[in-house]
């Protein structure tokens, strides 16, 4: 089975995870055999770690995690590999895989561009 894990950065402000709460709930119901989890770096809950375990529980194999980040900035180059490593370590039998920050994919600027354009 494989599964994602929409991973962002996490706030104070719990509103703040609401977009997170929505992508989810979307993932969801247009891909209903594949398993979503969020997880937050800081500030919010559940940490990768605490997302991983539960999919693992559920016979997740595979677990893909999506960086919702705008860009690759240092947390992303320094701390998530330093997390998806203790992840790999403590989850030895689950392959873990990342894509880069959903920032980096012309799709999702194309989209930023089009919200910007149909506002004008």
């Amino acid at each position: 089975m494989k599964a994602i894990i929409l991973f962002g950065h996490g706030a104070r402000d719990v509103r703040w995870r609401e977009p997170f709460d929505r992508l989810a709930t979307l993932w969801r119901a247009q891909h209903p055999n594949t398993a979503v989890e969020l997880a937050f770096l800081e500030m919010m809950q559940p940490s990768l770690e605490e997302a991983v375990g539960p999919l693992a529980q559920k016979g997740a194999q595979e677990i893909v995690i999506v960086p919702v980040f705008f860009g690759q900035g240092g947390h992303l180059r320094n701390d998530f590999p330093v997390l998806l490593q203790d992840c790999q370590k403590r989850y030895p039998a689950l392959k873990l895989s990342a894509t880069s920050a959903v920032g980096e994919s012309p799709a999702i600027l194309q989209a930023i561009i089009d919200f910007g354009a149909a506002a004008l």
